[in-house]
């Protein structure tokens, strides 16, 4: 997509449902010198990937339908293994982020972010120890909202099975998610 040959390293594939969003950061990451394409779903990654080899990714969590974008994780880093690989999710929980980093994914953002943040997270693939420690304890509704999240990652996103997995009734959980303001 890009007018000029990208370098090697440069060549993305962003995997997102949100079209308008998806223009935006593909346009953005080819005025930086990127080979761009896009897919919205697994089927169309896996479609990408018979002619593209991309060397990055950038992977929403959730896609449309309840799909999950660790899929996509899964299949790209079993594709390459040594491609790097930053999820994108307004959904940030810490067991989604650990099975992200499990399946092949280098680094793990919350939305809103920007192409600047998503280079650097490329950057930034290899762990660090200078992350500052925190002594803060989690609530019980933060660790309440973490176990939402691990169930929903097991089930697939699937509302009724997570629900059913947490003893909880279906609409409930989806009070419970729908209060939940990401910002």
């Amino acid at each position: 997509m890009s007018a000029e040959t990208p370098r090697p390293g440069q060549r993305l594939l962003l995997v997102e449902d949100d079209a308008a969003f998806a223009r935006t950061l593909a346009r953005s990451f080819e005025r930086r010198g990127y080979d761009v394409r896009v897919a919205a779903s697994l089927e169309q990654l896996t479609t990408q990937l018979t002619s593209f080899t991309p060397d990055k990714a950038v992977v929403d969590l959730k896609l449309q339908g309840d799909a999950s974008g660790l899929a996509c994780v899964q299949a790209l880093s079993a594709h390459n293994r040594h491609m790097l690989i930053v999820v994108l999710t307004g959904f940030a929980s810490i067991a989604t982020a650990v099975e992200a980093i499990k399946l092949g994914a280098c680094h793990y953002l919350a939305k809103p972010s920007n192409t600047d943040d998503i280079e650097a997270a490329f950057g930034r693939a290899q762990g660090t120890t200078e992350v500052e420690l925190t002594n803060r304890s989690s609530s019980i509704k933060t660790l309440e909202w973490e176990r939402i999240h691990e169930m929903l990652a097991e089930t697939g996103f699937n509302i009724s099975e997570t629900a059913r997995r947490l003893g909880m009734h279906r609409r409930t959980l989806a009070r419970k998610l729908g209060k939940q303001q990401v910002k």
